[in-house]
């Protein structure tokens, strides 16, 4: 088996847009540390994949299957190997939101909502990471070295935590406030695990490792960043090999964030947030790295589905009082209640152009391990039943790969006793309420047609009957 690594650093400039909201923010010349694209290629002689992470919000579709068509080109990996996935750093780089061009079919005031008021791209920044992703993708491959693999999962759960809570008077409020008094109970699970997949060469040394866990990059340690992913990346470079390749796929945290609403203590943001979370997620991948069984992870395989799924469509009342309402002053209206406003004018010029949503659902196999990627902020249920469902040893769902929809919520977040921030409706987030069943129903048919390998185990011996001859006697007493 053949493995290769490869890093970019694709920090944003000052005076770039910061994606993370609804409206514009901009980098500044503070930078913590640097936000890269991290790529790793897996070859068991047979076919290869690509797993690649990204420190952005989001990737955008089109940049994705443009960064595809020439690595193909390039080195032959085919497109449907390839898994490209945002780590979802609120403090990294400007790929999202507003596309350029994405409202140039709308009137004058749309344009002006989207392009002007509204969180955007950068055109220049979209093409350079494109290129970027796709040179490290090809110095990956061509990196390509003997190696032994191992996969293997740890368990922490003292980071993440459901930002949803169902109140007593039975809604369901995102950030309801910490140790607010009318909390009831989480309004849904967190996902504890771990995975991880390491690759060391012949001389034994760790070159590069992929690791899955699903929490939002929303610590903010202080400028232009990574989040806590830096974190993740140096606790594993300290102890394993300063050289190490990390690459982070997150996995399903729609609903989950560092922030502990049950707990009084004001810990959730900032440097030391940051350190905590990522210190301990890597701790975690440490403990894996050196407990697992070094061999071949093979079959390498790939395969991908496109699911038309349809936006949901607001109301002709509600629109109307969204373009009466956008119309007026900003500082005669409550800022939510404009922001939400503004969304529902976007997403309705949006329907004009793309009723219909091309989502992707990817599965890539490594051995025994099986990343289940979407472009969804997926719910961390559906996340823990991608697991349950799946035939494989090991099983890393990958949100916000391979393009961007905007939050999947549960059927269930979307029901009576439903609604907070992830159910609004949005030109980000507007999918159909099935269409996170329908996405777990393909992963799990992608899976399907996958068989899985053989997790790597040390040698076992055979039984001996003759004991220790420094311990075989009874106790001496005399």
């Amino acid at each position: 088996m053949k493995a290769g690594f490869a890093e970019r650093d694709i920090t944003p400039e000052p005076g770039m847009e910061k994606p993370g909201g609804y409206g514009k923010a901009y980098h500044n010349s503070n930078v913590h540390d640097a936000c890269k694209i991290r790529a790793s290629v897996f070859d068991d002689g047979h076919a290869r994949t690509a797993l690649v992470g990204i420190d952005t919000l989001a990737v955008p579709r089109s940049l994705v299957q443009n960064a595809r068509d020439k690595i193909e080109q390039a080195c032959g990996i085919s497109p449907d190997a390839i898994l490209v996935g945002a780590s979802h750093s609120h403090s990294a780089s400007p790929l999202g939101m507003v596309q350029p061009g994405e409202y140039d079919h709308a009137s004058p005031l749309v344009q002006r909502l989207a392009y002007e008021l509204s969180s955007c791209a950068d055109l220049r920044y979209l093409k350079f990471v494109e290129n970027e992703l796709v040179a490290a993708v090809v110095e990956a491959n061509d990196a390509r070295v003997d190696v032994k693999c191992g996969v293997g999962s740890g368990y922490e759960d003292k980071v993440a935590y459901n930002r949803r809570f169902i109140m007593k008077d039975g809604t369901t409020f995102t950030h309801p406030g910490k140790c607010n008094p009318d909390i009831v109970e989480p309004a849904g699970p967190t996902d504890p695990e771990v995975g991880v997949i390491g690759a060391w060469d012949t001389d034994g040394k760790l070159i590069g490792c992929v690791v899955n866990f699903a929490c939002h990059g929303t610590t903010g340690p202080g400028g232009t960043s990574a989040d806590w992913i830096y974190y993740l990346e140096q606790t594993i470079r300290g102890v394993m090999n300063e050289q190490t390749i990390v690459v982070f796929l997150n996995g399903a945290c729609g609903d989950v964030t560092q922030v502990n609403n049950l707990s009084p203590y004001n810990i959730d943001f900032g440097e030391r947030s940051a350190r905590y979370v990522g210190g301990r997620v890597g701790a975690e991948a440490v403990k894996v790295l050196v407990s697992v069984e070094h061999g071949d992870l093979v079959p390498v395989a790939a395969h991908t589905k496109i699911l038309p799924i349809q936006r949901r469509k607001p109301s002709s009342e509600r629109l109307r009082r969204a373009l009466e309402l956008v119309q007026r002053d900003q500082s005669e209206v409550d800022s939510t209640e404009w922001t939400f406003a503004k969304e529902i004018v976007l997403l309705d010029a949006l329907i004009q152009k793309e009723p219909v949503v091309d989502v992707e659902v990817q599965a890539i196999q490594i051995g025994p391990a099986v990343f289940l990627a979407n472009p969804a902020e997926f719910f961390c249920q559906y996340g823990l039943d991608l697991k349950a469902g799946s035939q494989f040893p090991l099983t890393f769902p990958v949100e916000l790969a391979n393009g961007c929809v905007g939050y999947v919520p549960t059927e269930s977040a979307m029901g009576e006793h439903g609604g907070g921030y992830e159910t609004r409706l949005t030109s980000y987030s507007n999918l159909e309420v099935s269409a996170g069943r329908r996405i777990v129903n393909a992963l799990l048919n992608l899976a399907g047609q996958l068989t899985p390998g053989e997790v790597p185990m040390p040698p076992k011996i055979e039984p001996r009957k003759t004991p220790w001859s420094y311990g075989n006697v009874p106790p001496e007493l005399c």
